[in-house]
């Protein structure tokens, strides 16, 4: 037995890649179900209607997913220029603290709102942008390991927004709380559905994945940062400029993925804490893979994503199950996809 490389990978079978490998982690991540006492369809019912059985459940899904959605993209465009994006948690976390500390100049306060948004929208992607930029110029200066650059960075990004929320951008109202001062109000989201937390922010997301499928699919720079992904010695000898190419690269995957913590912030936090995110620079590479470095395939990994996460708190009060197996699940789809990844690059021969 042994493996050899298909020629010519078939459509139908990338695109059943993805299916089988959530398949095959709900089939294992069932067998934890059940060693633990409890019906294993009736665990994913439980899921199934706690994400979308309620009005709150369907808000929250969706409301879980936006973040996801932004950093999610932002580990697909950067891993298919074969930038190697680890630290989009410490980006998420720089682009909610700059749009706290864009609020708090007095004059925000006084814009229109739709200007204020866009403004502070845009102060969080460019903070985003910068914290790619360094392990980037590290890697094309001195040819630094960018993977190693980025995933330190985010510690120091959150030990930061630690520090600031702890001194100058400390909230004198939170009665000690550690949280910065909150967003202006003209800068706040608007809600889709009232008395949910559900805000304007998924409609961003869905745009920027659109956008982003259209760069890769329709332009010279989506062109480049394939050919840069592919064989970037390749891509050099027939012309295309790869430090250019990384760096527009690094601004749209940092740009995203602080967009991702300014948008959290402004619609649904309000204000920036060290628990803003929980994991959702990390949880995004496991998107991102999931969905095979597919923008618009990312929409559905980040969904699949955040039914686990608000389904398993339902499934876990009804059964006495941890709801743990939320990412035990999700960690597993990582593996079963990376297995199937493999299996539509190679065959198996006798």
């Amino acid at each position: 037995m042994r493996f050899e490389r298909r020629e010519h990978p078939s459509t139908t079978l990338n695109l059943l890649a993805p299916l089988g490998a959530v398949l095959a982690a709900l089939i294992v991540a069932g067998l934890l179900i059940a060693i633990a006492g409890a019906n294993v369809f009736e665990a994913y019912g439980l899921i199934l209607k706690g994400a979308f059985g309620s009005r709150l459940g369907f808000s929250e899904t969706l409301t879980r997913a936006t973040p996801l959605i932004l950093t999610g993209l932002a580990a697909a465009v950067a891993f298919r220029a074969r930038l190697w994006n680890i630290g989009a948690e410490g980006q998420f976390y720089v682009g909610a603290l700059a749009v706290a500390a864009f609020g708090m100049i007095p004059a925000v306060a006084g814009l229109p709102a739709p200007l204020a948004i866009v403004l502070c929208l845009g102060v969080g992607a460019v903070a985003g942008m910068i914290l790619l930029l360094l392990p980037l110029g590290l890697r094309l200066k001195f040819g630094v390991d960018e993977v190693v650059t980025s995933l330190l960075l985010n510690f120091i990004a959150v030990l930061f927004v630690s520090m600031m929320i702890e001194g100058a951008m400390k909230d004198p109202l939170a009665f000690g709380w550690p949280q910065s001062v909150p967003v202006p109000d003209n800068a706040v989201l608007p809600k889709l559905m009232a008395r949910t937390r559900l805000h304007a922010g998924l409609l961003i997301a869905l745009a920027m994945a659109v956008a982003v499928w259209w760069l890769q699919a329709r332009t010279v720079f989506g062109m480049r940062a394939r050919a840069a992904g592919l064989s970037p010695r390749a891509a050099a000898f027939a012309g295309v400029p790869l430090g250019r190419t990384l760096v527009a690269v690094a601004c749209l995957s940092g740009g995203l993925a602080g967009l991702a913590g300014a948008i959290e912030v402004m619609g649904v936090k309000g204000y920036v804490t060290t628990d803003l995110s929980p994991s959702y620079g990390y949880s995004g590479i496991v998107i991102a893979m999931l969905a095979n470095l597919n923008p618009i395939g990312v929409i559905g990994a980040a969904l699949f994503s955040a039914v686990m996460f608000v389904g398993a708190d339902s499934m876990s009060r009804a059964l006495g199950i941890p709801s743990y197996i939320a990412d035990v699940t999700v960690a597993l789809s990582l593996l079963t996809m990376l297995v199937a990844l493999f299996l539509t690059q190679y065959r198996i021969s006798r």
